[in-house]
């Protein structure tokens, strides 16, 4: 914002003042006029443009003062200059008053002028280089012909040696860190010194204290230090003049992400501000603003190619990690095992040296609804021609009609305020753990569609042991190989004679059904999309559903190569048929399929390889501000 103002000149004397290149100046040439006078005249430098203008009539006055106007109480000035002056006071306006007589000027009024250049500066188009005084800085539009500039949540920790994220400090400790944050340039143009009596000052609003840091470098060519002058408790930063033509380099970083109170837009401003006289506190004559848009939290799908696998060292797991190990070879990606030091006995933790986000509810409860698992994102789709070029996030809830467990309202305002990955509501209160991730997953594909959906399905699993039953494997047993604690042989036809079990997983297929029509109608999918992965499960005392055998959906998935729990089915002619029907489903697809066993360490314990791995992946191509929410 530029803010053009309005100067009283008065007869008899001549103020000094400073322009702004790109402003402008008001004069009020009537009220200065002397008694008598009817006409004026204008002489200035070479340096300054000068417009006459009375009501909405324009004129430019010449530089040799050698035209009169007749003096009109609606009639100002209004000076400018387009270049930066080399010393104080180097340019001038002159006002000559005439009486009727037409004779000699009875009196004159006039401004030494200061041209001064200042530009705050940002990426506004995005393209890498921070451009001299884009017209659009200080606003932000989404898509691509948008502009605004954007800035990352600094919530990494870059120095192992400190205990908090980057953000929460008021120090730069790496050159890593300068490469999570966005460059801001104040350029500035103009004398040696400033006039007396002006100074520029850095600021933020209150409102973005929490939101935005800032830091200066100072001695930009000899031993660098990042200086903190705006965030937290620190609202405006007197900026030093620095004469010539300069460039002050800043370093910008977000603190919070979106959320349901906060937009994501932060604002940064410079002004310059005047002291009109001693013990009136200085105003400003000039404002220029910035806009950043802090970038959304975003999640990678199945889709994106991995980087690095992370998985936790406990004391009973290391069969699991070292099948972990052999699918991330074939991958060929990097396997990062957090020890006990790190994960201190927690199977789940998933991942060193990575920014997070938390949220506290101050008053619901939290429940495992609330955890990673249930919290998944679809790859990019198309639904009744509305794009989402990012997918869109799966949250798992209860039924619409009960009053069962839900993600906590604040996690669930936080992920609908990213905007660039709209949620999607599914309902998996009705398992024990509750999660999205038990009952659905994607693969990639190299195809139109680009991926489909596997799903978790009790009829699927019933089809398919009816078959084997009918070919004559009824006494096929399931579990073998498998040293628990649960010794009775559990066989084929055991499985579809028990009535109880047939009713309790018909239950669950309603369920995964009821999530298949929203997951169709959400993500714009059809049949031939879904691929449904044979499951069973049991009921607990809560009357919530558990896998009854490891659950093949919840896999890991490395590109082609899938890492999927080992269900331990019945065994026919020395082959699982569980594992050989999935490899009938997703082989010709060109996957991959590794089967992992989970049981004891993972399975048992209410969870899959899935849940017990992460994977860092490569970013989308797509650049997210070229969304249109």
């Amino acid at each position: 914002m530029l803010r053009d103002r309005t100067l009283r000149l008065q007869y008899g004397s001549r103020m000094e003042a400073v322009s702004v290149l790109g402003t402008q100046i008001s004069a009020d040439v009537y009220g200065a006029a002397p008694a008598g006078a009817v006409s004026f005249s204008v002489k200035h430098t070479a340096g300054v443009q000068v417009e006459v203008v009375t009501d909405d009539q324009s004129q430019v006055a010449p530089a040799n003062g050698g035209k009169q106007w007749p003096l009109d109480h609606r009639t100002i000035l209004k000076l400018s200059m387009n270049k930066a002056s080399t010393e104080a006071n180097d340019n001038k306006v002159t006002v000559n008053y005439y009486g009727e007589d037409g004779g000699p000027p009875i009196d004159q009024a006039g401004v030494f002028l200061t041209g001064i250049g200042i530009s705050l500066d940002v990426d506004a188009d995005r393209d890498g280089v921070v451009e001299k005084n884009n017209p659009r800085k200080g606003t932000w539009t989404w898509g691509p012909d948008g502009q605004g500039a954007i800035l990352l949540v600094n919530c990494d920790k870059d120095n192992p040696f400190i205990s908090g994220l980057d953000c929460d400090d008021e120090k730069i400790f790496s050159k890593e860190d300068l490469r999570d944050m966005s460059r801001m340039i104040l350029r500035t143009e103009g004398p040696q010194r400033l006039p007396a009596g002006y100074e520029m000052v850095l600021y933020i609003p209150m409102s973005d204290s929490d939101k935005v840091g800032v830091f200066y470098v100072e001695n930009p060519f000899f031993g660098q230090r990042y200086i903190h002058v705006l965030g937290r408790r620190k609202l405006y930063h007197v900026v030093k003049y620095t004469g010539g033509s300069a460039e002050l380099e800043f370093f910008v970083e977000g603190l919070r992400f979106p959320d349901d109170t906060f937009p994501g837009l932060v604002s940064i401003n410079i002004s310059l501000l005047e002291s009109l006289t001693e013990g009136i506190p200085r105003a400003p004559i000039f404002i220029d603003t910035v806009v950043f848009r802090v970038a959304p939290w975003i999640m990678t799908p199945n889709t994106l190619a991995p980087v690095n696998v992370f998985v936790c060292s406990v004391k009973d797991n290391y069969l699991f990690l070292k099948e972990v190990k052999s699918l991330v070879s074939k991958a060929s990606c990097d396997l990062k095992v957090c020890f006990g030091y790190m994960n201190r006995g927690d199977r789940w933790m998933q991942g060193p040296d990575f920014g997070y986000v938390t949220r506290e509810p101050l008053f619901e409860v939290v429940t495992s609804l609330d955890s990673f698992g249930n919290l998944e994102v679809s790859p990019p789709v198309t639904v009744n021609g509305k794009a989402y070029p990012l997918g869109r996030i799966l949250i798992g809830s209860s039924f619409p009609t009960s009053a069962g467990r839900r993600m906590t309202k604040v996690v669930r305002d936080f992920l609908y305020a990213q905007q660039v990955q709209s949620p999607v509501e599914l309902y998996s209160d009705w398992l024990t753990v509750g999660h999205v991730d038990e009952f659905v997953t994607f693969v990639p594909l190299p195809d139109k569609k680009q991926f489909r959906m596997l799903m978790a399905s009790t009829s699927a699993c019933y089809k398919l042991f009816r078959e084997k039953q009918k070919e004559g494997h009824g006494e096929a047993t399931m579990f073998k190989g498998y040293s628990g604690t649960d010794t009775k042989r559990v066989t084929i036809n055991k499985v579809l004679s028990n009535e109880v079990m047939v009713q309790e997983n018909q239950y669950v297929q309603r369920c995964i059904d009821w999530n298949r029509d929203i997951l169709k109608k959400e993500l714009g999918l059809t049949e031939k999309d879904i691929i449904d992965l044979p499951a069973l499960f049991k009921i607990d005392k809560m009357g919530k559903a558990m896998a009854y055998f490891p659950n093949m959906v919840n896999m890991i998935v490395l590109c082609r190569d899938l890492g999927i729990p080992k269900p331990f089915g019945p065994i026919i002619e020395g082959d699982c048929c569980l594992e050989a029907h999935v490899r009938s489903l997703l082989e010709p697809l060109g996957l991959m399929c590794s089967f992992i066993d989970d049981i004891s360490s993972y399975h048992k314990m209410l969870g899959e390889v899935h849940c017990g791995t992460n994977v860092h992946r490569k970013p989308f191509s797509f650049k997210w501000w070229h969304v249109i929410p």
